[in-house]
C-alpha cells in the first residue's frame, strides 16, 4: 500500500513539473530570442562601426594627400565627407580641417563654426580640447574677455591636456582687454610650469618683459606674436588610435 501512495505522489509530482515546465517555456524562449536579438544588434553595430571606421580613415588619408599636392578643394570636400561620417575620431578631425581651411581663408567666424562643431563631436579631451583651443584663437582679437574666458577657463583645469596653451591665449585677451596684472600673473605662471613648452615659455617672458617696460606697442605686439605663434598640429596622417598631436 505504501509503494502504491509513493508512485501516486510520483506522478502528481512529475505532472506538476511538466505543467510548470509547459508555463515557464514560453519565457524562456523569450528570453534566448531577446538575448540573440541583443547579441546580432551589438555585432552588427560593431560591423557597422569598424566598417565606417575604415572608411573614413581612408577618405581622410586622401584629404591629405590632395591638400598636400595643393589640391585644396578636392581636400575640402574629402573633409567634408569625413565629417559626415559616424567615425567621431574621424569626423572631429576632419572638422577641425575644414576649420583651418576658413582660417586660411580670413574667415574666422566659419572656422569657430567647424572648431566648435569638432570639440562637440569629439571622442575624448585630446581631441576635443584641441578643437576648442582653436577656436579660442581665431577668436582672440575680436571676443570680449568674458566671451574668452567662457571657452578658456574649462581648458585651464588638471585633468584637460592643453592647459599651458589654453592659459597663454587667456593672457593675450586679458591684454587685449587692458587688464595688464591679470595677464602678467599668467604669463608668471606659464613661464615656470613644466606643462608649457618651451616657446610658450620663451614668449610669457618676453611678454612679461614688455609689460615691465610699459611700452605703448605693447598690445598689438605681443597679440601679433602669440597669433604667428603655431597652433596645435593635426595628424599628418590617418591616426590608427584617437589622437591628436601637438607641434
Amino acid at each position: 500500500m505504501v509503494d502504491v501512495f509513493e508512485e501516486v505522489e510520483e506522478q502528481i509530482r512529475s505532472d506538476h513539473y511538466k505543467a510548470l515546465a509547459l508555463k515557464l517555456l514560453p519565457w524562456g524562449i523569450g528570453v534566448l530570442v531577446a538575448a540573440l536579438c541583443v547579441y546580432g544588434a551589438v555585432a552588427g553595430y560593431m560591423s557597422y562601426t569598424a566598417k565606417a571606421s575604415a572608411t573614413a580613415s581612408e577618405t581622410y588619408s586622401k584629404a591629405l594627400d590632395a591638400f598636400d599636392q595643393g589640391q585644396s578643394v578636392e581636400a575640402q570636400g574629402l573633409w567634408t565627407e569625413v565629417s559626415k561620417s559616424p567615425s567621431k575620431v574621424y569626423k572631429s578631425l576632419a572638422l577641425q580641417h575644414l576649420g583651418a581651411l576658413r582660417l586660411a581663408a580670413n574667415d574666422p567666424v566659419g572656422a569657430v563654426k567647424f572648431f566648435d562643431q569638432s570639440a562637440a563631436e569629439a571622442p575624448d579631451r585630446l581631441i576635443g580640447d584641441a578643437a576648442a583651443l582653436k577656436a579660442a584663437y581665431a577668436l582672440l582679437d575680436t571676443a570680449s574677455l568674458k566671451d574668452m574666458q567662457a571657452r578658456l577657463d574649462p581648458l585651464l583645469k588638471d585633468d584637460h591636456p592643453y592647459r599651458a596653451e589654453a592659459r597663454e591665449a587667456l593672457a593675450y585677451a586679458k591684454l587685449l582687454a587692458g587688464d595688464m596684472a591679470g595677464a602678467r600673473g599668467d604669463f608668471v605662471v606659464l613661464s615656470l610650469s613644466p606643462d608649457a613648452q618651451d616657446g610658450s615659455r620663451e614668449r610669457a617672458r618676453a611678454a612679461m618683459a614688455l609689460i615691465d617696460s610699459g611700452s605703448a606697442k605693447l598690445t598689438s605686439a605681443v597679440v601679433k606674436a602669440s597669433l604667428a605663434a603655431p597652433l596645435l598640429s593635426l595628424p599628418s596622417q590617418a591616426p590608427d588610435v584617437p589622437e591628436c598631436r601637438n607641434s
